[in-house]
């Protein structure tokens, strides 16, 4: 392959590479309050759940581990322990399940992608490209972080029309995304202060992978620097 051909192969791995890690990161950081359940046990006691439901502690951990085995597990049937559910919670799920897979998968493949790239480049099979000087993960550092903030911003604004926004986009035409705590007990265990620890989870989470990449970039840049130097003076 001429020098033009594998120029045009490293830059095109290259993005692909950047694109994967991009996904990789935020997946994984929406993947750990999903599939760390001790973090949902701890906030059990930390809620107070026992007290505001009215359930024992492994009455309400039997229902959240019922409720994931459906979502995560294959040809699981919808529960929650001894819970009373309703057909507009179940498909609710339903939905959830969908995402909760598409996430799983996105996570696993482009972690793979991620990998082979690196494999393929220390194995000098492909290089991939120095964009500025800096590691092709530097982007990828940039947009997991900067993604989440654009949207965070624009549900910041108008929370309610961001979500009709994502409701249409993903579930077009469903209506059982609304609960109602006094006759759906399901969500009595999942307040909605809950999910916002979960959106705190996901952005520590998020920011603490970035900001590894990119003190690795800086740790790497000055290393090289260095070395240059000592060449030099040498």
């Amino acid at each position: 392959m001429n020098y033009r051909g594998k120029r045009a192969v490293d830059i095109s791995v290259t993005v692909a590479f950047c694109f994967a890690v991009t996904l990789f990161i935020l997946t994984l950081a929406i993947g750990v309050p999903i599939y760390c359940r001790f973090l949902y046990y701890l906030q059990i006691k930390t809620l107070k759940l026992e007290e505001a439901t009215g359930w024992s502690y492994s009455t309400i951990k039997a229902a959240y581990d019922e409720v994931l085995d459906f979502l995560l597990l294959p040809g699981k049937p919808f529960g929650t322990g001894e819970l009373k559910w309703t057909e507009s919670e179940a498909a609710h799920f339903a939905d959830c399940k969908a995402l909760f897979t598409l996430n799983t998968c996105v996570l696993a493949v482009s972690g793979a992608l991620a990998l082979a790239a690196i494999i393929l480049n220390k194995f000098k099979v492909i290089s991939l490209c120095r964009p500025f000087g800096h590691r092709a993960y530097l982007i990828s550092a940039v947009c997991a972080l900067a993604l989440p903030l654009i949207v965070g911003a624009l549900a910041a604004v108008n929370f309610e029309k961001a979500f009709e926004v994502f409701h249409k986009i993903f579930f077009p035409g469903k209506t059982n995304w609304t609960f109602d705590p006094n006759t759906e007990q399901i969500i009595q265990v999942m307040p909605e202060q809950f999910f916002m620890n979960c959106a705190i989870i996901i952005g520590v989470v998020l920011v603490a992978f970035s900001s590894a990449l990119l003190a690795a970039d800086i740790a790497v840049t000055i290393r090289d620097k260095k070395r240059k130097k000592e060449e030099i003076t040498c």
